[in-house]
């Protein structure tokens, strides 16, 4: 080869450039797993909030039927005591009163012991809390303390890494100058679509 024209490339060297793709895979990969536990907490309480007038995602409502042995004492105070004791019951009420002759009520901030002073039957009513949905919807709706805060921020940051990495994973048609283009662009348009035709805010 003459002297002074470049040496070609060995394709060793040609390779080194390409390899931040595994890199990007493995990023790509390990974040994925790590926001495995945040993704299920929004993605279930999105599901949840986004049906706020079919129902409560926080609270359901509770009916139950108990039954208190016999007799029970005359004072009021005393027989919800009773009543409380043998219900397992050991929050205090609000309020207790004589709704009528032979009923008395025990209401706590969620729920109503109606006691039938004649038979020992208690109906209860009220809301219970859906333990695990309420608080992902505590999480999500940003409730807590501000610590979470920054945490959701970073979920938010680790989520945008994972789009735009996503469109690089994978060369050639089936990535970002071909097939992935097409799929990227539909996915985008679903929203500016639906703001199109709806009319937007």
């Amino acid at each position: 080869m003459p002297d002074g024209m470049a040496q070609p490339k060995a394709p060793t060297e040609r390779r080194r450039k390409l390899n931040l793709r595994p890199w990007l895979r493995a990023l790509h990969r390990d974040i994925g797993y790590f926001a495995v536990g945040l993704t299920i907490v929004y993605a279930c309480s999105g599901l949840a909030v986004n049906h706020l007038k079919d129902w409560d995602p926080n609270f359901k409502q509770v009916n139950r039927t108990h039954r208190v042995a016999m007799p029970l004492p005359r004072d009021d105070d005393a027989a919800a005591k009773n009543v409380l004791r043998t219900l397992g019951v050991h929050e205090a009420p609000r309020e207790v009163y004589r709704a009528s002759d032979t009923q008395l009520d025990l209401v706590f901030d969620k729920r109503t012991f109606h006691v039938d002073t004649t038979s020992g039957v208690v109906h209860e009513e009220g809301q219970a809390a859906r333990p695990l949905l309420r608080l992902a919807n505590w999480l999500h709706l940003n409730r807590g303390k501000k610590a979470w805060t920054y945490i959701a921020d970073f979920y938010a940051v680790f989520l945008l890494f994972l789009a735009f990495s996503g469109l690089f994973m994978i060369p050639g048609k089936k990535g970002l100058i071909g097939r992935g283009a097409v799929v990227a662009v539909l996915g985008a348009a679903v929203p500016i679509a639906y703001v199109v035709l709806s009319g937007g805010p």
